[in-house]
């Protein structure tokens, strides 16, 4: 009997759990051997139904959470792409999941024309991306793709088109000061590069990795490295 609780109030808490556990008592007299069986058995089976529609909501709760927590992964937490961005975002991770550099001229004919590589137009850009490629068959630079294209990209307004004006730079940091990074975007710059070349960018202050840029129209405007 706690504190708060009078005598009188302790007692009547005995006498109704005594009353009722008679009215329990006397259900079972009155109902036959079988019934009362199938009765406990259904309350048992009410009991698990509860308990399984427990689990289920918090199932699907940490699905809700895995999905919301994916949405970085597929670059939703950047801003909204336009439809023919978004098209060419998806063919260049294609691309690049393939594990074949030459996959990228889908990519070059859908942009519809070869971004600016810093290389000569008359140059062979799949040549060129092994060349420069530690791995023979340019899959370093597949790799780097996937990265950039996983992460937010940052729209930047270009030109006078009001409707077309934007372009849409990956990753998100090559346009940020990297001496001022929060700590989450410091990660994300982990993320890309080693420590060391983090370390040299923010004592240059400049980006000196992998930037890819597409316009508003779907066009694949830059693909190479900072200097």
């Amino acid at each position: 009997m706690s504190e708060m609780e009078t005598a009188g109030d302790w007692h009547a808490r005995i006498l109704h759990g005594f009353i009722g556990q008679r009215k329990v008592q006397q259900q079972r007299r009155k109902l036959p051997r079988a019934m009362w069986t199938r009765h406990q058995l259904l309350v048992r089976l009410a009991s698990r139904k509860k308990a399984a529609l427990l689990i289920l909501l918090v199932v699907a709760g940490a699905a809700l959470v895995h999905v919301s927590g994916s949405r970085a992964e597929d670059g939703s937490d950047g801003p909204k792409l336009p439809s023919h961005v978004a098209d060419l975002r998806d063919v260049l991770l294609t691309a690049a999941r393939s594990g074949d550099i030459e996959e990228l001229k889908s990519a070059f004919d859908v942009s519809g024309s070869v971004p600016d590589m810093g290389i000569s137009p008359r140059s062979d850009p799949i040549k060129v991306l092994k060349d420069r490629s530690e791995d023979p068959q340019g899959r370093d630079t597949l790799a780097a793709i996937i990265q950039i294209l996983e992460m937010p990209p940052v729209a930047l307004p270009l030109g006078n088109d009001i409707e077309n004006n934007l372009i849409y730079v990956w990753p998100y940091l090559a346009e940020r000061p990297l001496d001022k990074l929060t700590p989450s975007e410091q990660v994300d710059l982990y993320r890309l590069v080693t420590p060391a070349m983090a370390a040299e960018m923010r004592e240059k202050k400049r980006w000196l990795w992998w930037r890819l840029v597409i316009a508003a129209d779907g066009t694949w405007t830059v693909f190479k490295k900072g200097s």
